[in-house]
């Protein structure tokens, strides 16, 4: 099992000097990736929106500049928020510049609060949905290569030329539980799927039906959930909440870890240490990772 740091409070400052110490201690415990958020307030579960807040992409780019071996995500990043061709450029740049750790995560999105106040287009849920096939459609085209026209209902790019290529084609995980539509994407076009831990068991059994209607086979797809972690937990009660997991078949746990992440990076060590090749066979788009 593999573990991920999902940073969502930046009210420690200076922001850069503590975010540096953060990022390098969690490629020193060996944590898999970081993955920030795709907001531009602070949400509401967190704090008031005018808590800081940093733009996802632009703190990657930053962080593969600290780091050698941490993947870089979005957890996950709102379909409306940019056109897709230019959100696959930027993956695209971020892997070829980061040598080969960039993933795409997306999503439906939901904060219309801050797409309003910004002046960022939030169609209704069910055309945000359409705007995500279409660009997980747009990503595998620029990703493989093909630059042929794509002319679908909300987007239509006469010439997606994507040069350079990734290094390594970016992994493409979708954050969301919905059982209609959004496992059902997992199973056609993605390699990862995030969900909350709560949700495990029901939603992995809705995948599985997707893959077997899709003709896809389940276990290449990595399974990934959000949660958050408790310092004051032992780390023998924490092993065990993980060790549920993993046997329930998560590959990847990303944790929000109250901050600054330095002064829990011995415990987060001991978790990598102990849980490192528990669960099932890592799928592929996890296995190959450099560590």
């Amino acid at each position: 099992m593999e573990f991920g740091w999902h940073p969502v409070d930046f009210g420690v400052t200076p922001i850069a000097d503590r975010l540096e110490k953060d990022v390098s201690a969690a490629e020193e415990v060996g944590l898999h990736s970081i993955w920030f958020m795709d907001h531009l307030f602070q949400i509401p579960m967190v704090g008031p929106p005018e808590e800081p807040m940093l733009e996802a992409y632009s703190a990657l780019a930053w962080t593969a500049a600290r780091t050698s071996r941490l993947q870089l995500g979005v957890l996950v990043t709102a379909v409306s928020y940019r056109s897709p061709g230019l959100l696959i450029k930027t993956v695209t740049t971020l892997d070829v510049l980061s040598g080969g750790r960039a993933w795409l995560g997306l999503g439906a999105g939901w904060n219309e609060l801050e797409a309003r106040s910004l002046g960022i287009p939030f169609p209704p849920l069910a055309e945000r949905f359409e705007q995500l096939e279409e660009t997980l459609q747009i990503a595998h085209r620029m990703f493989d290569d093909d630059a042929s026209p794509f002319h679908g209902d909300h987007f239509r790019l006469d010439g997606p030329v994507n040069h350079p290529l990734p290094v390594r084609r970016p992994p493409i995980l979708i954050g969301g539980g919905g059982e209609r539509k959004t496992l059902r994407f997992v199973a056609r076009y993605a390699d990862a799927s995030n969900l909350f831990e709560g949700q495990v068991e029901r939603k992995l059994e809705v995948l599985r039906q997707h893959c077997e209607n899709e003709g896809r086979d389940f276990q290449e797809i990595a399974i990934t959930t959000t949660g958050s972690l408790d310092p004051k937990q032992s780390v023998d009660r924490l092993v065990d909440r993980f060790g549920r997991l993993a046997e329930m078949g998560v590959d990847m746990a990303c944790l929000t870890v109250p901050e600054p992440l330095v002064d829990h990076a011995e415990l987060l060590g001991e978790l990598v240490d102990q849980l490192e090749g528990t669960g099932r066979p890592a799928p592929p788009v996890l296995a190959t990772q450099p560590r």
